[in-house]
């Protein structure tokens, strides 16, 4: 097909970035705001050799999973790629969309998949789901400050205090800055002359606490008129830090270096399950506390902790992970790259009394490693163990270093929690071509609205006896 041709096809699919997949005579097209079930007449807007990008312009036959959004902007705004298909329908595309991976990159045989694969847990009301959102600030044609989020694959901004996958919180917070900045005449940053103040409000809400964090990422020193703003945050019910992170570079990255307080402390205090966890404003936090409790849950669960193992947590961030598996282990030793998380990671440990944790700064795929030679070196070439390992990398997954390692070491089980069902299949194919077996799979849905999905896998070591 050629640009500007026109089709009618069906929506069979959905693509990587929300969008619906269907083909004309052959040909591979990618619709965005398409619906599995759709039938639809498209334009074509950019033509490859196998496949093309199309723009809906009707929609013929309405996909029986087709649902009006909750947000109006669900079309034009990145942070919402499938509102518009009904909920069920998200969870099953979630779960074939790891089974698929699993299948295609990993080379699992489908009643293999049959076999360790369990139903997607998924939420009962999937919106209001985010204990934090990071607001970029800009200026209208009227010249008014806005802020809301970003236009898909865009830096414009289009004008929303109230996300429906947020707190309610959010609008007030967000309507106070606004008519703060309006009454001072404050700026917002503007990316293209590198000019005005306020770039981002982070808000952060505590869903067991219900404690609020307001960090405010300027490109300059202060805020004039400070506690003015101040003096109007704090009437919110539950105000407990206002920050300020500043942030003078030309980067897209949205928070600076560090973060200063302007009034209360720097941080504000979350549970997931009984497990009680300091969270600043440069802390990674896991975004749905619902779900999260019952990711962390079944990775417990397939762990199956009898309370005498070692265990090692890769990639651990502020000790989530390992403090729940803290509770039922011996051992447990936490690595994440950052240092600020492991920071954290020891705050968090101590504030819940659990003294069996141990934590490390580095690039898990160097510690690892670093820890099992130095190991053998101490021990006359004995080996380093872990009973079990438990992983929760970044999308890219696992360095094939640690992978390696983690095959030396020999854990009886390795529980993979992954955010990318790509690079989990790809990751899973070495370590079952290497001693280990798929035992049981299941995706969570950490973020209804979204194309994302996470999953829990368990491997066992083969010819080991339980």
């Amino acid at each position: 097909m050629q640009k500007n041709d026109t089709a009618v096809i069906e929506i069979t699919d959905i693509g990587a970035g929300g969008e619906g997949i269907g083909k004309a005579d052959g040909y591979t097209l990618f619709v965005k705001d398409a619906v599995i079930g759709d039938k639809a007449e498209v334009k074509v807007i950019k033509a490859k050799k196998n496949y093309g990008y199309a723009r809906l312009m009707q929609v013929l036959e309405p996909s029986p999973y087709r649902v009006e959004p909750k947000c109006r902007f669900a079309r034009q705004c990145g942070g919402c790629q499938i509102q518009e298909m009904s909920y069920d329908r998200q969870l099953v595309f979630k779960e074939q969309k790891v089974r698929g991976n699993l299948e295609r990159i990993g080379g699992f045989a489908p009643e293999l998949i049959d076999q360790a694969m369990e139903p997607v847990i998924g939420m009962e009301n999937p919106f209001g789901y985010r204990n934090k959102a990071q607001f970029p600030f800009g200026t209208d044609k009227e010249g008014n400050p806005v802020a809301g989020f970003y236009a898909g694959r865009t830096h414009d901004i289009i004008a929303n205090t109230d996300c429906a996958l947020g707190v309610p919180v959010n609008k007030d917070i967000l309507e106070i800055i606004l008519a703060f900045m309006k009454k001072y005449k404050i700026l917002s940053y503007d990316e293209k002359t590198g000019k005005g103040l306020i770039r981002h409000a982070l808000i952060r809400y505590g869903f067991t606490t219900k404690e609020i964090m307001v960090c405010l990422v300027i490109n300059g020193t202060e805020i004039p008129h400070a506690d003015d703003l101040i003096k109007a945050l704090t009437k919110i019910p539950g105000m407990t830090s206002i920050t300020v992170s500043v942030n003078t570079r030309r980067t897209n990255v949205i928070m600076g270096d560090s973060y200063e307080v302007l009034w209360g402390q720097g941080y504000i205090t979350d549970y997931i399950g009984k497990i009680r966890y300091q969270i600043s404003p440069l802390s990674f936090y896991q975004v749905n506390p619902v779900q999260t409790e019952k990711l962390y849950s079944l990775a417990l669960e397939y762990a199956d902790l009898k309370g005498n193992e070692t265990v090692w947590d890769l990639y651990c961030g502020i000790g989530t992970i390992s403090l729940f598996l803290a509770q039922r282990a011996k051992k447990v030793y936490g690595v994440e790259i950052i240092p600020q998380a492991i920071h954290n990671a020891r705050e968090n440990a101590q504030i819940n009394g659990i003294e069996n944790a141990e934590f490390f700064a580095g690039k898990a795929e160097e510690v690892l490693p670093g820890y099992y030679e130095e190991y053998a070196r101490e021990h006359g070439g004995e080996a380093a163990r872990a009973d079990v390992i438990v992983v929760d990398p970044p999308r890219k997954g696992c360095d094939e270093v640690l992978l390696d390692t983690i095959v030396k070491m020999a854990p009886e089980k390795v529980v993979y929690v992954s955010c990318d069902p790509a690079t989990l299949a790809r990751d899973l194919k070495i370590l079952c071509g290497n001693g280990y077996e798929l035992k049981r799979v299941r995706a969570v849905d950490q973020f209804p609205m979204s194309v994302h999905v996470e999953t829990v896998v368990l491997l066992s070591k083969m010819n080991t006896t339980k």
